[in-house]
């Protein structure tokens, strides 16, 4: 599994999940949010971002709610989000799918090769293409949140390659 996080400020790089860990509520907070991932977003955008994500199951955690509550500037909570609505977080329905598009443009042959190929995709992505995504979801939901230039979505996606998930 890979995840990121961007905003119109910018982005993170990506978070490689190994095939053999569980991402429960657990590993979540501790491993994805609390060691990697809010502090790439701080990199990027110190302490002036909003927070969002999916209604994952791992999003929806008691823990992992109350961590976001306690060390992002602004949360938008997973209550406040249609549950399994794709449409509502741009990477989820553009950004991940150019990125698919992208990746298969060539044969990959094994996950070490995958992994390198989303790294080198990401890092030449164009950041209008993130900006545009987001400016297109916002035009669609308007409302959900009013603070676009700064917030910070995150999606997770498993990878696949010739069938087999990875």
């Amino acid at each position: 599994m890979v995840s990121v996080a961007v905003s119109k400020m910018g982005v993170a790089r990506l978070f490689f999940v190994e095939a053999e860990v569980k991402v429960n509520g657990k590993y979540y907070w501790d491993v994805l949010l609390s060691q990697q991932m809010l502090s790439a977003i701080r990199h990027v955008a110190d302490d002036n971002f909003v927070f969002q994500q999916n209604s994952a199951p791992a999003h929806q955690a008691r823990d992992t709610i109350k961590l976001l509550q306690r060390e992002t500037p602004d949360f938008i909570s997973p209550q406040l989000w249609p549950s399994n609505s794709l449409d509502l977080i741009p990477i989820d329905y553009k950004i991940w799918g150019i990125m698919q598009q992208r990746v298969y443009e060539m044969l990959i042959c094994n996950v070490d090769e995958l992994r390198q190929r989303l790294v080198d995709i990401w890092s030449g992505r164009q950041q209008s293409v993130v900006d545009a995504a987001i400016s297109k979801w916002r035009k669609h939901h308007l409302g959900v949140s009013s603070h676009e230039e700064r917030t910070f979505r995150t999606s997770a996606v498993a990878c696949f390659d010739n069938g087999m998930k990875h």
